[in-house]
């Protein structure tokens, strides 16, 4: 399936891991992000030149990841 055809985020979770939720961001740089606790697992593999664009800009893949999944459960919840 092309990357085209996936939304930008999805929100995940797993029966074994029953507490714990997920934002999959599936656009470069493709990561999924613990929402509990924002640790991330990169989905790419990452050279030295990436570095500096890894430290400047991951803050504000988090918030944005954050303010979406903010947005679905508020959605959900009108409901």
């Amino acid at each position: 399936m092309s990357n085209e055809l996936l939304p930008k985020y999805l929100i995940a979770d797993n029966s074994e891991f029953s507490k714990l939720i997920y934002v999959v961001h599936t656009q470069y740089p493709r990561f999924i992000l613990n929402v509990l606790n924002d640790q991330i697992h990169w989905q790419e593999d990452f050279d030295s030149n990436d570095e500096k664009e890894i430290i400047n800009n991951t803050k504000s893949w988090i918030k944005d990841a954050l303010k979406f999944y903010d947005s679905e459960i508020n959605k959900i919840q009108k409901c």
